[in-house]
């Protein structure tokens, strides 16, 4: 019993506030075809925009920062980060040097 008042207060303290707004202008198709959606679902428009908005959004973010590679740029990959080359001579002096002035 104790658990449920403690859990039931948690969810109180954490519910999502409102406030801000995101308006726009839509077509009578469009609103129709929105308002037939989220009828099928027995959602509110603005919770079946809402999701449908956030879940467009998160796909977008993901496209973008996912990164695909072909299986011979996958194959030299993971070859380098088993077998990673020798430093050249270069980067062995700007990691001296790096040492130097840093003090690591």
């Amino acid at each position: 019993m104790e658990n449920t008042i403690t859990r039931k207060a948690t969810v109180r303290k954490e519910r999502i506030t409102r406030d801000d707004r995101l308006g726009f202008r839509l077509d009578e198709q469009t609103k129709g075809l929105i308002e037939r959606a989220a009828q099928l679902e027995r959602r509110k428009i603005s919770d079946y925009c809402l999701t449908a908005i956030a879940e467009a959004a998160r796909r977008t973010i993901a496209e973008h920062e996912t990164l695909h590679l072909s299986e011979r740029d996958r194959t030299a990959f993971f070859d380098a980060l088993i077998h990673p080359p020798e430093p050249s001579e270069r980067l062995a002096r700007a990691l001296a040097d790096h040492s130097r002035r840093v003090g690591a």
